[in-house]
């Protein structure tokens, strides 16, 4: 059982566009209103997959109340937490290139009676039923007001149950999480860069980067690199892995897809790796938030998806200077 935690959910609207041309009137190709957020996208593509998972998901207002809904539609097993503030609401606009353009709300503060009741929600899911959770994900930004070391706070609660926890944040949130010795983070190319002050070049840095977030804390680093792939750095190894794909529609989502197959698949190793960039790319091939099911992966070749030593030369596409936190808010789900 894998188990979900998304402090800040969402609905996300994506509207597909020809171009976007700021200043002008542009008429929509497609919008799809999807449950977001990005714990709830995990347990999602689980779903789609046919893998046992439960999403704990805080809700309030009229937004709230329909995310319910939604996730309640698609057979979603989970538990909702009522909380006094009302649920944000995202906006993708996506061209036919793949470009995304996200706008996202803040959303609303949880006070400290409330962060405790969803606590107490994902434990007492932990460990209801006959089969008990093997793992948390802790993931997405953080509510306003809500303290940055929420994350390692609820890290050492869930591992000191025990049961590993996966950990995807940014910024001061991700910092902190590294300190209480999470089983797994998962930061994109952005983050690493500036949980490390690091420019990231070329995979070797990638590499570089991933070994000292493992020396501030985290016991393995799922690299996620848009176009580019993934680096995975474990205690006993490190692999790099892509999965090309030649019709993007929409990225929203895609890093989620990616840590629900790495989990799926076992959570450690370059199986799980390979099947963490399947799930990736056919994400990508999706519209909206879409998670993808195994109809969606079957038009990957075996051969569309390689792992194997990565090259520490290799260039990435779009290569980072060193990044403040700051700067990570529009990467954010």
């Amino acid at each position: 059982m894998i188990l979900t935690l998304t402090l800040n959910p969402s609905l996300d609207r994506t509207i597909e566009i020809a171009a976007l041309d700021r200043g002008a009137v542009i008429r929509a190709a497609a919008a799809h209103l999807d449950p977001g957020g990005k714990g709830v996208n995990v347990s999602r593509a689980l779903l789609a997959n046919a893998v046992a998972s439960r999403a704990v998901v805080p809700f309030g207002g009229d937004e709230g109340r329909q995310l319910v809904r939604l996730l309640a539609a698609e057979g979603l097993d989970m538990i909702t937490v009522p909380v006094a503030g009302p649920t944000r609401s995202n906006v993708t606009l996506a061209e036919p290139d793949g470009t995304v353009t996200k706008i996202n709300e803040p959303g609303t503060a949880l006070a400290q009676d409330e962060l405790d009741t969803i606590a107490d929600a994902v434990l007492e899911a932990a460990h209801s039923g006959v089969q008990g959770a093997d793992w948390v994900v802790a993931s997405g930004s953080l509510p306003p007001e809500v303290p940055a070391d929420v994350y390692a706070t609820l890290c050492r609660r869930f591992a000191g149950a025990g049961i590993h926890v996966a950990v995807d944040t940014s910024g001061p949130a991700l910092s902190r999480a590294l300190g209480a010795a999470p089983a797994l983070v998962k930061p994109n190319a952005e983050e690493l860069s500036a949980a490390t002050g690091m420019p990231i070049r070329c995979v070797g840095d990638v590499v570089e980067a991933a070994a000292k977030l493992r020396a501030a804390g985290a016991r393995a680093v799922l690299a996620s690199l848009g176009a580019d792939g993934a680096v995975l750095v474990e205690p006993d190894g490190t692999w790099y892995g892509e999965a090309p794909v030649t019709e993007p529609r929409s990225s929203v989502g895609a890093g989620d897809a990616m840590l629900a197959g790495f989990l799926a698949g076992g959570g450690r190793g370059p199986g799980a790796l390979a099947q963490a960039l399947a799930w990736g790319a056919a994400a990508v091939r999706m519209p909206g938030s879409r998670m993808p099911g195994p109809a969606d992966m079957a038009g990957l070749d075996p051969g569309d998806v390689t792992v194997g030593a990565p090259d520490p030369a290799r260039p990435l596409r779009v290569a980072l200077g060193g990044l403040t936190g700051a700067l990570l808010v529009a990467y954010e789900d």
